[in-house]
């Protein structure tokens, strides 16, 4: 069932836990949790293996998965109730909580875009991008843009979209374009760029290089499973046996590839496409205390503050308390 974000809107206004799907959910019930996700993100690879492989009834928890339509109205939805946990960034939860609210982030995967040029392309470097066509996806305060641009000032004294000709749009498009020759470079999520490398496509420079560049100690996480701090206390068992099923669901897709020949037709990809994306994904798994990913995501917040400005993060100069979620001991 695809939800829009006007009845997201709807089911807010009304202040009801909703009936979505086929039958209702006791959001009480420590065992009950309902996740809304993008339909066709990739978030949706993880949760079919782990449905596939009844990691969540073997983790003792009734994980009913919602399908919406864009990534506003699962904000939405979840900042009214009508579900327990969504997956998102950071920066999100860290402007949510510094402006009152109490959703927290648990770390789902480290895996980030990159400027992608084609193989046969002179630009080697982020200085050979000036006078250059650059696409970008997520808009012009996407964090990886910001990232990248950051690290064009700090070591080679170019301000990109000064010196650039930027144009944004959604990743399909941006991908398209690339593909065919409308573009000199492109920023894309990095499961576009995966495909892109493919394709004949390279990688320029990662955000991931320019998080480690402006001071990460490691990979930090882009994404995470959100959910409020208070449903956390009341439901410890529904988190705790999600994330636990989570990790299994993660563990098979890094050492099987024969899990990801079944997933080929929910990821549509096959040969080399298919294990292109499946190298990707498996480097952003997660892999560090999560202590360390919320100390280096302190960082580079301040340098996405300096750079994105209150448009990206508010009126707060560092990262909310709390933005990382903290499993308390049992």
């Amino acid at each position: 069932m695809m939800i829009s974000r006007r009845e997201a809107l709807r089911l807010a206004a009304l202040g009801t836990a909703a009936i979505v799907g086929s039958h209702a959910v006791d959001a009480s019930a420590a065992s009950k949790l309902r996740i809304g996700v993008l339909k066709f993100g990739t978030v949706s690879w993880e949760l079919d293996t782990l449905k596939q492989h009844k990691f969540d009834v073997t983790n003792g928890i009734d994980l009913d998965v919602i399908n919406f339509a864009g990534e506003d109205a699962t904000n939405v939805a979840m900042l009214a109730g009508a579900i327990d946990m969504i997956v998102t960034d950071w920066l999100w939860v860290s402007r949510q909580r510094s402006e009152g609210g109490d959703v927290t982030l648990a770390p789902y995967s480290t895996a980030v875009g990159a400027i992608m040029v084609k193989d046969a392309s002179p630009i080697r470097t982020i200085a050979d991008l000036k006078g250059k066509k650059i696409g970008v996806a997520g808009g012009a305060i996407d964090k990886s843009w910001l990232l990248i641009q950051a690290l064009a000032r700090r070591d080679h004294g170019i301000d990109l979209p000064a010196v650039s000709d930027v144009v944004f749009g959604a990743p399909p498009l941006i991908s398209q374009k690339a593909i065919q020759g409308e573009l000199d470079a492109a920023l894309n999520f990095w499961h576009f760029c995966a495909r892109l490398e493919a394709d004949g496509f390279r990688r320029l420079i990662g955000a991931g290089d320019a998080q480690m560049a402006l001071g990460a100690s490691g990979p930090v996480s882009a994404l995470g499973y959100v959910f409020h701090d208070k449903w956390a206390n009341d439901n410890p068992q529904a988190v705790r046996g999600f994330l636990k099923a989570s990790a299994q669901a993660k563990d098979l897709l890094a050492r099987s590839d024969e899990e990801w020949l079944r997933l080929a037709p929910v990821i549509r990809a096959d040969g080399k496409e298919l294990a292109k994306l499946r190298d990707r994904y498996r480097e952003g798994i997660p892999r560090r205390p999560v202590a360390e990913e919320a100390a280096d995501a302190g960082r580079l917040y301040r340098v996405l503050a300096r750079i994105g400005g209150e448009k990206l993060v508010g009126s707060a100069p560092e990262m909310a308390p709390g933005t990382f979620w903290r499993e308390p001991p049992q």
